[in-house]
């Protein structure tokens, strides 16, 4: 297993349990992202992953262990706080406001990170617009559009932008792939693959190991709220006891 908070590192879960009402979720889970790093979470519904998303926001209360941002410690810090820091964060759901237009929900991102650069190239940084156009060029026909008319595939481009707008150093996908048909995850694959290249790191939650494997650097399985492998796609496809886990 990988140090969770080696150097490098841009962001870190050091031993975190998180609950849900009653039920203990996640259970000492560490998980690290260097900087410029894709790392995919991975496992089958209900093994936690959303759950690592949101403690990671500060959306659940962490109850013990750590959440650690560019060697800071923000575990009692409030999401928006770890917006204006630079974590953006595209939920599972998308959390698309169906009343609001496409142009207003990249405002949203705009508005919460006043005057930050991001800790890429330079490119998004200096204009996040541009570059989330040139990651999906549609959503330009789309900015009048009101979030209640978008497919579903429109809606994850919408939510990736808008966390795009942030300017992040680090960017959380939850299930970034789910509900698309293989071409469109391909497209979202190289999406992802551009944004690396523009230096942001990224951790994305997902279910399906073989489009994780397309765009991760290393992943994590976590099954039952715990991590049980941490190594590369290639790593993981030769280990068959993993493998079971995650299929089912």
């Amino acid at each position: 297993m990988t140090e969770a908070a080696g150097p490098g590192s841009v962001l870190a879960m050091r031993d975190v349990n998180t609950f849900r009402g009653p039920a203990h979720v996640l259970r000492k889970v560490s998980v690290s992202v260097r900087n410029g790093e894709t790392v995919c979470l991975v496992g089958r519904n209900g093994a936690g992953k959303t759950t690592t998303m949101d403690s990671i926001m500060g959306l659940l209360p962490v109850r013990s262990g750590a959440v650690v941002y560019r060697g800071r410690e923000i575990t009692g810090l409030g999401p928006h706080l770890r917006a204006r820091m630079g974590i953006g964060y595209a939920p599972d759901d998308c959390g698309i406001f169906p009343d609001l237009t496409v142009a207003e929900h990249l405002r949203i991102g705009q508005w919460l990170a006043p005057g930050r650069r991001a800790a890429g190239d330079g490119s998004a940084a200096r204009d996040p617009a541009g570059a989330i156009y040139d990651l999906f060029p549609e959503l330009r026909r789309l900015l009048g559009r009101k979030g209640l008319h978008l497919s579903g595939g429109e809606k994850k481009m919408v939510a990736i932008a808008r966390s795009m707008m942030l300017r992040p150093a680090v960017l959380l996908l939850d299930e970034a792939f789910e509900g698309l048909a293989p071409a469109v995850v391909n497209r979202f694959a190289d999406a992802v693959r551009k944004i690396q290249a523009m230096g942001i790191s990224m951790l994305i939650a997902e279910s399906n190991v073989m489009s994780a494997a397309k765009v991760a650097d290393r992943l994590y399985v976590i099954d039952r709220g715990e991590i049980i492998f941490d190594g590369t796609p290639a790593e993981v496809f030769g280990h068959e006891g993993v493998m079971r886990t995650i299929r089912g």
